[in-house]
């Protein structure tokens, strides 16, 4: 009896041993074939802007091509399953954002992944900070003269997002949160339509796309006030963040980042951020960042993994207050 123990006990040692001794292995010829990296939206977007220039600067720097697969759908929810369900070998991986990590598995009574335990972090890419803005018959320049105006007003001023349980609609409702004023949600189909009713005066306040909106506050048409970032964009150094004017501790936003599926051999992890990160600094890719007032970032694998459990958790309180559910 105790022979057998002994011989069970030494066969699963050999095993793990064994099983480690492959992944340091496959560590070591890492990359030797095309790797794949999701992006859970279509061609075009900011999404894709992005996987794409760190996709070309990865393929340069790892000898082997990153191919963008763009697989939208539910939000975001198609592509992040299907990075969270690929094999854990570093050959596909998944353009992270606050959409697939944070607000689905929020809003989904039963989501098909856990943001958390189904996913291993890369590399934080960048953050992208919302610009608050209002119409300018609406009477402030600020956030604090917002604020006191709401609160006169309960329920009398209205807001445009991209839809109901979008980052556009949650920024909002985390400041209503905040600043317990009563601001009338108005959910529209996607930027464009609610760019042109936030433009007519149909609505009076959004907090969107910081590079969709300067166009319009430069030329008068709309009124920034503040950005949701934890820093002023150097794009627009002049707008204060929505923090400094008055809501200590605001924070909201996009941001992107690159995750593989949970279980991937940390060298080929370690290797990877360094790389994105590398790509992520360069001057061609970080400029281009901040021109449309994005944040690079270029995380450990560590602070990344910190940041989306943050995420999770605030995003999670936000959306049990405002009720938001996908439709």
């Amino acid at each position: 009896m105790v022979r057998n123990k002994t011989v069970a006990l030494c066969a699963a040692v050999l095993a793990v041993l064994a099983a480690l001794l492959s992944d340091g292995a496959n560590a070591q010829s890492y990359p030797n074939k095309p790797i794949r990296l999701v992006v859970p939206q279509p061609p075009g977007g900011g999404n894709d802007t992005i996987a794409r220039m760190i996709a070309q600067k990865l393929s340069v720097a790892l000898k082997q091509q990153v191919a963008v697969d763009n697989r939208a759908g539910a939000g975001g929810l198609i592509g992040a399953e299907i990075g969270a369900k690929a094999p854990p070998d570093g050959y596909t991986l998944l353009l992270g954002n606050v959409a697939a990590l944070a607000i689905i598995p929020n809003v989904q009574a039963k989501p098909p992944y856990d943001p958390i335990k189904d996913f291993a972090p890369i590399s934080l890419i960048a953050s992208a900070p919302l610009l608050v803005v209002v119409h300018p018959s609406l009477p402030v320049t600020s956030v604090k003269q917002l604020i006191a105006l709401a609160k006169a007003k309960p329920g009398q001023l209205n807001y445009a997002s991209n839809g109901v349980g979008s980052s556009t609609h949650l920024a909002t409702e985390l400041f209503k949160m905040m600043t317990k004023t009563d601001l009338v949600h108005v959910p529209y189909k996607g930027l464009g339509p609610a760019t042109t009713d936030l433009l007519s005066g149909q609505v009076q306040i959004m907090f969107s796309s910081a590079v969709a909106m300067m166009p319009h506050a430069k030329a008068g048409r709309l009124r920034a006030i503040a950005m949701t970032g934890a820093k002023r964009s150097p794009a627009i150094p002049d707008v204060p963040t929505v923090a400094e004017a008055g809501v200590p501790d605001y924070e909201s936003g996009s941001w992107y980042g690159i995750v593989a599926p949970a279980g991937t051999p940390q060298p080929v992890i370690d290797l990877l951020s360094r790389e994105i990160a590398t790509a992520t600094r360069a001057p061609d890719i970080s400029d281009r960042l901040v021109a449309e007032a994005v944040i690079p970032v270029g995380s450990t694998p560590g602070e990344f993994a910190k940041y989306i459990q943050k995420e999770y958790t605030r995003v999670g309180q936000v959306i049990k207050s405002s009720g938001a559910r996908f439709e």
